[in-house]
Protein backbone atom coordinates (compact mmCIF):
# COMPACT_ATOMS: atom_id res chain seq x y z
CA UNK A 1 0.00 0.00 0.00
CA UNK A 2 1.20 3.38 -1.02
CA UNK A 3 0.36 5.47 2.32
CA UNK A 4 -1.15 4.61 5.49
CA UNK A 5 -4.81 5.50 5.55
CA UNK A 6 -7.98 4.92 8.34
CA UNK A 7 -11.66 5.14 7.44
CA UNK A 8 -11.14 4.07 3.93
CA UNK A 9 -13.22 1.19 2.00
CA UNK A 10 -12.03 -1.95 0.38
CA UNK A 11 -13.73 -4.18 -2.06
CA UNK A 12 -13.18 -7.41 -2.98
CA UNK A 13 -13.66 -7.66 -6.92
CA UNK A 14 -14.93 -10.37 -9.43
CA UNK A 15 -11.30 -11.79 -9.47
CA UNK A 16 -10.38 -12.20 -6.10
CA UNK A 17 -8.26 -8.96 -5.73
CA UNK A 18 -9.19 -5.92 -3.66
CA UNK A 19 -9.74 -2.16 -4.82
CA UNK A 20 -8.61 -0.18 -1.60
CA UNK A 21 -10.44 3.94 -2.09
CA UNK A 22 -9.88 6.84 -0.47
CA UNK A 23 -9.60 7.06 3.44
CA UNK A 24 -8.16 9.85 5.25
CA UNK A 25 -4.57 9.98 7.56
CA UNK A 26 -4.03 8.23 10.72
CA UNK A 27 -4.13 11.67 12.43
CA UNK A 28 -7.67 12.70 11.25
CA UNK A 29 -6.78 15.49 8.79
CA UNK A 30 -7.05 15.26 5.00
CA UNK A 31 -8.50 13.04 2.77
CA UNK A 32 -7.72 11.18 -0.42
CA UNK A 33 -8.76 10.42 -4.03
CA UNK A 34 -5.98 7.83 -4.60
CA UNK A 35 -7.26 3.95 -5.43
CA UNK A 36 -5.05 0.84 -5.09
CA UNK A 37 -5.55 -2.64 -6.44
CA UNK A 38 -4.22 -5.80 -3.68
CA UNK A 39 -4.07 -9.15 -5.29
CA UNK A 40 -3.53 -11.30 -2.38
CA UNK A 41 -1.98 -14.14 -4.41
CA UNK A 42 0.96 -12.04 -5.11
CA UNK A 43 1.15 -9.82 -2.22
CA UNK A 44 1.14 -6.65 -4.43
CA UNK A 45 -0.18 -3.53 -4.45
CA UNK A 46 -0.49 -1.13 -7.48
CA UNK A 47 -1.70 1.93 -8.16
CA UNK A 48 -5.90 2.02 -9.54
CA UNK A 49 -6.00 5.84 -10.34
CA UNK A 50 -7.98 8.40 -8.51
CA UNK A 51 -11.36 9.35 -7.82
CA UNK A 52 -12.84 12.68 -8.77
CA UNK A 53 -13.24 13.43 -5.04
CA UNK A 54 -11.12 13.20 -1.91
CA UNK A 55 -13.01 11.41 0.76
CA UNK A 56 -13.60 9.00 3.90
CA UNK A 57 -16.37 7.36 6.01
CA UNK A 58 -17.93 7.24 2.02
CA UNK A 59 -19.32 3.75 1.01
CA UNK A 60 -17.95 0.95 -1.87
CA UNK A 61 -21.01 -0.90 -4.01
CA UNK A 62 -19.80 -3.83 -6.20
CA UNK A 63 -21.42 -3.69 -8.95
CA UNK A 64 -22.76 -6.84 -10.95
CA UNK A 65 -20.52 -5.09 -14.36
CA UNK A 66 -17.25 -5.02 -11.97
CA UNK A 67 -17.70 -1.14 -11.61
CA UNK A 68 -17.48 -0.14 -7.92
CA UNK A 69 -19.89 2.79 -6.82
CA UNK A 70 -18.86 4.98 -4.56
CA UNK A 71 -20.80 7.33 -2.48
CA UNK A 72 -21.13 10.22 0.00
CA UNK A 73 -18.39 10.21 3.12
CA UNK A 74 -16.42 13.46 3.80
CA UNK A 75 -13.94 15.50 2.67
CA UNK A 76 -11.27 17.88 4.70
CA UNK A 77 -11.91 20.70 2.13
CA UNK A 78 -15.91 20.85 2.13
CA UNK A 79 -17.36 18.45 5.01
CA UNK A 80 -20.05 15.89 3.89
CA UNK A 81 -20.34 15.07 0.32
CA UNK A 82 -23.17 14.58 -1.60
CA UNK A 83 -21.73 12.72 -4.67
CA UNK A 84 -21.47 9.50 -6.19
CA UNK A 85 -19.08 7.87 -9.10
CA UNK A 86 -18.61 4.71 -11.00
CA UNK A 87 -14.93 3.24 -10.44
CA UNK A 88 -13.36 0.99 -12.51
CA UNK A 89 -12.17 -1.92 -10.67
Amino acid sequence: MGSTHAVHTATLLHDGSVLVTGGGDLDGYGTSSAAERYRPWTGAWTPAGSMAWARALHTATLLLDGRVLVAGGRSAGTGTLAVAELFAG
